[in-house]
């Protein structure tokens, strides 16, 4: 089996070699290469030999030289490769979406690559002897773990698969091989919630450390649930109930082993009107890309970016910018907006606070918002004198929102500048003020003190 390369990134080793989306990626330093998963494994050396197939059929051997933390340039991002979900979780959102939208929408996977990859969760319900035996040769880690509840009757009931009991067996053979995992937890309330959850997050602490962090979130409910199990949404009880149950286990993990290993989303805090906690509550942000603590990330960064160029007595040209985002962000954008003007008050904001009338009400997060729910709701008069608009609402390297509405639409209907700005609270703040962002803006930026 050869591997054929998706895509090639640009500026990367095999791009300058010639290599082309399409060719074939015969091995590695003598090593087959089957899948993205070999090429993560075998291309970390300085020094490779390695044998592409063009599309032609000729066969080139390529001495490479490159550092020892600098990609090949190989790209995974054709659908059609990706290993798909054959379960039928009665949380899966995918399955909640309306009918009509772009073909990609519509795509479950449950890839071990992706999970490696891209940070993707997967159930392992998929994962054959042989998959296993090669995580652990190649020690590629962690593997994040869709785990929802460790009752194996439960956990087969939830995910509609008599075979996805044996999870505790599977994070059992991880642990044994030293293979460090993340696990999730979808919290779906009359299923795997009270006392399920505590057993759960109970079973998982005795993962730890190999099993590095939990992360708890919140089903997410859309208008489109026709043919799945009816299930009540989050309320403030039930989030007040589940931070406590946390708690509980995040002051035993303290007093053990001095971690909180496990994490809810920010969501629960929202329901159950509860402060966000601060950066330090999540320690080290190993389920930042779960979207859990991304809201106290932002909000760090945004309040050291204005202490640190508010010292450096930085100048901001006049604006009146409109931020565009959902609830659940909405009062954290209005605080980090307030104290900007407070400092530079030449700089001020609109905050507008977008409900989700697309997929329902119950979706609060600014990834899942549309260009259409935005068209309608924003003010018609212009205001504003440019719009920022939240990286995680449009496809990844594009101007499309879920609904292919485009960055470019609603510049037509305002009249105005519409940025996308990365949800980074450094380049927020810089963005606002008209001032370049420097090449440290980019990756996590809260650290916590050692």
């Amino acid at each position: 089996m050869k591997y054929q390369i998706p895509g090639i990134l640009p500026g990367s080793v095999l791009e300058e070699m010639g290599v082309e989306p399409g060719d074939f990626l015969v091995s590695i330093d003598g090593s087959p290469v089957i899948d993205a998963l070999d090429v993560e494994f075998f291309q970390a050396d300085t020094e490779l030999t390695v044998t592409i197939e063009k599309q032609n059929g000729e066969i080139w051997e390529l001495d490479i030289e490159k550092d020892t933390d600098e990609p090949l340039g190989v790209v995974e991002r054709n659908a059609g490769q990706i290993r798909r979900c054959t379960n039928q979780c009665v949380f899966c959102f995918i399955d909640q979406m309306p009918p009509g939208m772009r073909d990609t929408l519509y795509v479950k996977d449950d890839d071990e690559r992706m999970s490696f990859l891209y940070g993707n969760y997967i159930t392992l319900t998929n994962l054959s002897p042989e998959e296993k035996e090669r995580i652990v040769r190649y020690h590629i880690m962690p593997i994040n773990i869709s785990v929802h509840t460790t009752e194996p009757e439960l956990r087969c009931d939830m995910l509609h698969n008599r075979f996805a009991g044996n999870i505790l067996e599977e994070l059992q053979f991880f642990k044994d091989h030293e293979i460090a995992m993340n696990a999730q937890i979808v919290l779906c309330p009359g299923w795997n919630d009270g006392d399920h959850l505590k057993k759960t997050l109970t079973d998982l602490a005795g993962f730890y450390p190999q099993l590095k962090t939990v992360s708890v979130v919140p089903i997410g409910l859309t208008k489109f649930r026709q043919g799945l199990p009816e299930m009540p949404e989050v309320n403030r009880s039930k989030a007040m109930e589940t931070l406590a149950i946390i708690e509980d286990i995040q002051n035993k993990m303290l007093e053990r082993h001095q971690t909180h290993f496990v994490y809810p989303a920010d969501e629960f805090f929202l329901k159950a009107d509860v402060p966000i906690p601060d950066a330090t509550y999540y320690e080290s942000f190993n389920q930042l890309d779960n979207g859990v603590g991304m809201l106290a990330a932002f909000k760090q960064e945004a309040a050291d970016t204005i202490e640190k160029l508010a010292a450096e007595q930085s100048k901001a040209a006049p604006a009146h910018i409109g931020i565009v985002t959902a609830h659940l962000a909405a009062s954290m954008m209005r605080d980090i907006s307030a104290a900007i003007t407070k400092r530079w008050p030449n700089v001020t904001f609109s905050v507008f606070d977008i409900e989700n009338r697309f997929f329902g009400e119950a979706i609060t997060v600014s990834g899942l918002m549309t260009g259409q729910d935005i068209r309608e709701q924003m003010p018609e008069a212009v205001l504003c004198d440019r719009y920022f608009v939240p990286e995680n609402a449009v496809k990844y390297q594009t101007h499309l929102f879920l609904d292919d509405i485009t960055i470019e639409d609603l510049e037509e209907k305002w009249h105005r500048p519409v940025e996308i700005v990365p949800t980074d609270g450094r380049i927020f703040v810089k963005r606002a003020l008209n001032l370049p962002a420097a090449d440290s803006d980019s990756g996590p930026g809260y650290e916590p003190e050692k």
